[in-house]
């Protein structure tokens, strides 16, 4: 349902140690991509991502190592996608990009971290300017619009992952926001590293 809304901040979103360079990411992102695969994949998930032997290993409890990301990306197109939106990103972000340039396999309702050259303003997407048509025309909602109107979409599924970079905390990173159209209400993180970093923690609380 779609009405006025506040924008939530929870306090396991305050993730101490921002992952800023990409050897910090790839150690991340190897470990969440081993847990994605243990607490989260399906079946018919694993046989796609899995080996045989892979596959016989996790059954027995053992670690199972793989990449879900994507090759690193060049420092020159990192650089034309922030020349293209006139913007340099934030340092966890690029960091991210440096290590993987792009992600799927999200604990959460997006598809997954766009690769930068697919980075865009909310704004100047097709569903962004859908949902920001929607809610612009429901008395209430200016603040939310008004964050979609200026931020940028680094993913999207059912849901949207929004950076905000006119709000910038002292070390440089830009604020950054879960959002779900149909509940309203985005939720705020204090960095990309954090939002990323809080389905990690979803995770490693459903294992337990």
């Amino acid at each position: 349902m779609i009405g006025m809304s506040e924008t939530t901040a929870p306090e396991d979103s305050e993730v101490a140690g921002v992952l800023t360079t990409p050897e910090e990411w790839r150690v991340f992102l190897q470990r969440y991509g081993e847990l994605y695969v243990k607490v989260r994949a399906d079946e018919e998930e694993l046989v796609d991502l899995l080996d045989d032997d892979q596959l016989e290993v996790l059954d027995e409890g053992g670690r199972v190592e793989l990449w879900l990301g994507e090759a690193p990306a060049r420092e020159e197109a990192l650089a034309a996608s922030e020349e293209r939106l006139g913007v340099r990103f934030p340092p966890s972000l690029r960091g991210f990009f440096l290590a993987s340039d792009g992600w799927t396999h999200l604990d959460d309702y997006v598809d997954g971290v766009y690769s930068c050259g697919r980075v865009l303003w909310m704004r100047d997407g097709e569903a962004g300017r859908r949902v920001t048509d929607i809610y612009d025309s429901i008395p209430g909602n200016e603040d939310d619009v008004q964050l979609f109107r200026r931020s940028v979409e680094i993913g999207r599924g059912e849901d949207f992952w929004l950076l905000d970079p006119t709000d910038v905390g002292p070390d440089g990173e830009w604020a950054a926001y879960e959002f779900a159209p149909k509940y309203g209400n985005p939720t705020k993180y204090p960095s990309f590293s954090a939002l990323i970093r809080s389905g990690y923690e979803s995770m490693e609380e459903d294992e337990d």
